[in-house]
């Protein structure tokens, strides 16, 4: 119970907060985005466990912790609950989630006991000495690989060249690989193809996917929530979902952002728990990649002085023996991948960071067809951890940026069953196509 409301009123909090500033950032604001917020969280953490003074209260204030006693003993719970081992679970997960620490130290370095051994215990990061002065692309290449490795292949070079060098005296990152298939598989013998808006006042073709299936959802004012559970298999410790949140508006997504970080506890009694027959139910398929630089928008929370060689204090991670030995942080990067299909769900996130020296019912004949701009979650619903947060604003950007063009002379061939919903829907729906994959 005190990790799922200390998880609940932290973590929950600080992601949709994060989200909505990097999601309205100028270079950002008009792209498919997704980051993991439980990735940065442990980065930072890991950060508080070392720091002292102002650059500490800067990163707890942020992270909304009172103590950094209180915030290690949060996130151990956290690595312990959410990511226990079921590999030898019989039979096999129907779920992978992997979470990986590591810490490469400069061999000149000495880290303090108490730290090495808080990193070690708590969140179960390995610690290697290494040699950036002479050997600073090889570390750079043994890093890269590490996250390669702990991504399952999904996140290849996350320090490109150049990014450590002679003055480098740490580097942490962390590796999350996340693999699920849906509780209910969606239909892949057919597919739907839909005009999709866009936030420019213009629209795309894009294949939809939907099942037969009874949907989690709940309605309020101005937006929707979907519940997508992953299988949970004989795990009975997690229990995995993705939730979509649809503004009723088809710009609506913005504001949406801005109001769900306006409000502590936003999703607290928000989730849907009953499952109701849709008339319509369509999602997209979508895969996002996308890379980005923490340090500014952390800045703009107030966490500034461990950016600072002035400022910064993390003497209770490095023994200080000379001016060399005081570090500041030179940057926070993050690199994300997400798939989503048919079957479920693969996500990859790695996260380094270098230092120098309301609603009611459901009512009747709803609809859920997300044909315009969307948020979603992927959550560990008995902690209340989220993982993952994206936007969608254009299903067909892909993970490389490009936009691949649909036919749009798919025919009117009608499927029978319950989503196709009778005749009375032909004219509201007039851009609703459907092709029979075989």
């Amino acid at each position: 119970m005190e990790l799922q409301k200390s998880i609940s009123k932290s973590q929950e909090d600080v992601a949709l907060s994060f989200a909505n500033r990097l999601f309205s950032t100028e270079a950002y604001h008009n792209e498919n985005i997704v980051f993991s917020p439980l990735s940065l969280h442990v980065a930072l953490a890991i950060m508080a466990a070392g720091a002292h003074g102002s650059t500490l209260d800067e990163l707890l204030s942020f992270l909304r912790f009172d103590s950094v006693g209180h915030l290690n003993t949060i996130f151990s719970q956290v690595v312990s609950a959410v990511f226990s081992d079921n590999d030898d679970a019989a039979p096999p997960p129907t779920h992978r989630l992997s979470f990986a620490n590591g810490m490469w130290v400069d061999k000149s370095l000495s880290l303090t006991h108490s730290f090495k051994q808080l990193v070690a215990t708590h969140y179960k990061a390995t610690l290697d000495s290494v040699d950036f002065w002479n050997k600073a692309d090889q570390v750079c290449d043994e890093v890269n690989l590490w996250v390669e490795k702990g991504t399952n292949g999904l996140i290849k070079e996350l320090l490109s060249p150049g990014a450590v060098d002679k003055t480098t005296r740490l580097i942490f990152a962390n590796a999350l690989h996340f693999k699920g298939e849906w509780e209910h598989k969606f239909l892949a013998r057919y597919s739907y193809s839909y005009r999709f808006h866009l936030l420019d006042g213009t629209s795309v073709v894009v294949p939809l996917m939907t099942n037969d299936e009874e949907q989690l959802i709940r309605v309020f004012d101005g937006f929707k929530i979907l519940g997508l559970p992953y299988k949970q298999g004989t795990d009975e410790k997690r229990l995995f979902s993705m939730y979509i949140l649809l503004p009723h508006a088809k710009d609506g997504l913005s504001d949406l952002i801005r109001k769900m970080a306006s409000e502590p506890g936003f999703l607290e009694g928000k989730l849907p728990q009953q499952k109701v027959k849709l008339n319509f139910f369509l999602i997209p398929r979508f895969d996002i990649s996308f890379a980005f630089e923490a340090s500014d928008v952390l800045k703009e929370f107030g966490v500034v002085s461990p950016f600072s060689q002035r400022d910064a204090d993390f003497t209770k991670m490095v023994k200080v023996n000379s001016p060399l030995d005081a570090l500041s942080v030179e940057s926070i990067f993050q690199k994300v991948f997400i798939k989503v299909n048919e079957q479920g769900t693969e996500a990859a996130a790695a996260t380094t960071l270098g230092l120098r020296g309301g609603g009611g019912p459901p009512p009747p004949g709803l609809e859920f067809i997300a044909d315009h701009p969307f948020l979603f979650l992927i959550r560990e619903d008995f902690s209340g951890t989220i993982l993952f947060v994206g936007q969608v604003l254009n299903p067909l950007g892909g993970a490389n940026g490009t936009t691949t063009p649909v036919k749009e002379d798919l025919g009117r061939k009608k499927r029978p069953g319950p989503v196709d919903n009778a005749e009375r829907s032909k004219k509201k729906y007039s851009d609703f196509e459907l092709e029979k994959n075989g």
